[in-house]
């Protein structure tokens, strides 16, 4: 009895979805990589395999998505929420630019329209201008569309800004906290001037709390 046996092969992840697992990585993380780390950690939580990781990741970097920075001799790459809240800013303001320009179109066209209709008989130049009034109508709902949909993506960015820089400021008070009490115990210890520690210790005469 002849058996066939059908082996299925799973449909591996397009670029686009490993560019947009990469950032979710980033975000989720908040934190700094080395190239390394990442073709591991990638390929274990997002399924990224790590061959890909180095071209996906020079791909984020060339569009600006992705920062990195060499530090002595290793290279490090982050990219942070407040940074995906900015270029969606960008990217409303030109959206927004757009669509202004689309509606001047739009509204010249329909001018446009009405002036060809006053005779009401067809001509080559009516059924023009009708047909780029159509394509402009289209495109100025593609645009608002599009601009509706950045909006909404965009609070959901700033909200999770405001939530990290809430936790930020509280982990920067409590470092501040532990250096006044330290500053406190060593005076009292050793009856050093305050400006002596500052000092020695390379600490800001201004420093306080961040309200």
């Amino acid at each position: 009895m002849n058996m066939r046996i059908i082996v299925s092969k799973k449909k591996g992840l397009s670029v686009d979805e490993k560019r947009h697992r990469m950032m979710e990585f980033f975000y989720e993380k908040k934190d700094f990589f080395q190239l390394k780390e990442l073709e591991r950690q990638c390929q274990k939580e997002k399924g990224i395999t790590s061959m890909s990781v180095k071209d996906i990741l020079t791909s984020l970097v060339d569009d600006g998505m992705v920062d990195t920075d060499k530090v002595g001799t290793s290279v490090y790459f982050w990219a942070f929420p407040s940074k995906a809240s900015q270029n969606r800013q960008r990217k409303i303001d030109d959206l927004e630019g757009r669509l202004a320009d689309m509606t001047q179109k739009h509204l010249a066209l329909k001018a446009a329209v009405e002036q060809a209709s006053l005779g009401k008989e067809e001509s080559d130049d009516r059924t023009k201008i009708l047909t780029d009034l159509s394509a402009v109508e289209s495109e100025r709902s593609r645009l608002a569309g599009e601009l509706e949909r950045y909006r909404e993506c965009d609070q959901e960015v700033v909200e999770e800004v405001k939530q990290n820089s809430q936790i930020a400021r509280e982990a920067a008070n409590r470092w501040t906290d532990n250096i006044f009490s330290t500053k406190s115990w060593i005076k009292k210890k050793f009856s050093f001037d305050e400006s002596v520690i500052n000092k020695q210790f390379e600490i800001p005469e201004d420093l306080d709390y961040i309200e």
